[in-house]
């Protein structure tokens, strides 16, 4: 045995203790903590869900991160969050996760109050955002140019935008305003009267008017009846089976109590609530 003099055994102490806190912090989930990463659509609803999850659940920690859904897919399958969201279904080549829903989401076409448009078509809303609609007039509306504000590349929201409005024929022009959260999209439609966005409907705030596509308005009822086209999941996902952690935070998004919260917060409850959350 090797007798160590003060400064050695002050550098073995200081060294154990490095290796401590090194253990801890790469094992999260043996305290308690969690972390959600992913879609800004998801994001409001999640971290109202977490907070109130840990409010029942004293000693534990949720943190919910931002950063669009290619970003939460990418993180849940390195493992650099425990649970990704995503408001889009996954690509074919986007595989190794499981996934389970949250809830539904209509996604709304939003303009300025002042703004006397309050219907478009799917064609005339491929018009604009293609830029070939350059003009209000061109759909009815008061003379002036068309603002458009169209989200990043990797969203979720633009994901499903594109999917369900553009087809694979026609693409979002480039010369749009790119915002990289819906926040920002809605921000820039309550200030600029002559702009127009697409924003979940959770996030749609009286600043703005969300305006009906094909003679039907976006509300939580004409999403889940089917009648209103824009719909899309709000998906949490997980690298394999989730972590006990990740299980008893996945369970809480789906009880009866936390649904009737989604609800409250202008979205469509997971089918069937309660049970059955797994996505497939």
């Amino acid at each position: 045995m090797v007798a160590l003099n003060s400064p050695g055994r002050a550098a073995l102490a200081a060294l154990v203790a490095l290796c401590l806190i090194g253990l801890a912090a790469c094992r999260p989930s043996q305290r308690g903590g969690l972390t959600v990463a992913g879609s800004t659509s998801v994001q409001p609803i999640a971290e109202l869900l977490a907070d109130r999850y840990m409010a029942q659940h004293p000693g534990s920690a949720v943190e919910v991160q931002g950063g669009g859904s290619s970003a939460g897919i990418r993180a849940a399958l390195s493992g650099a969050a425990e649970v990704g969201m995503s408001s889009r279904n996954l690509k074919p080549d986007e595989t190794g996760l499981e996934t389970f829903l949250m809830a539904r989401d209509a996604i709304a076409l939003i303009v300025h109050p002042s703004n006397p448009v309050r219907s478009l078509t799917k064609e005339q809303v491929r018009g604009i955002l293609s830029g070939r609609v350059k003009r209000w007039e061109e759909v009815g509306g008061r003379p002036g140019s068309i603002t458009f504000i169209t989200r990043e590349e990797g969203s979720g929201t633009r994901g499903a935008f594109e999917e369900l409005v553009m087809g694979k024929e026609t693409e979002i022009a480039p010369d749009g305003i790119v915002q990289d959260s819906t926040g920002a999209a809605r921000a820039i439609v309550a200030s600029d009267p002559d702009a127009i966005a697409y924003i979940s409907l959770g996030m749609v705030t009286p600043e703005v008017v969300a305006i009906a596509l094909e003679g039907v308005q976006p509300t939580p009822e004409s999403a889940a009846d089917g009648s209103y086209a824009l719909t899309r999941p709000f998906l949490l996902l997980t690298k394999g089976e989730p972590s006990p952690q990740a299980q008893a935070y996945l369970d809480f998004v789906v009880t009866p109590e936390s649904q009737a919260t989604i609800v409250e917060e202008g979205y469509i409850p997971a089918k069937p609530p309660g049970q059955g959350s797994r996505a497939r």
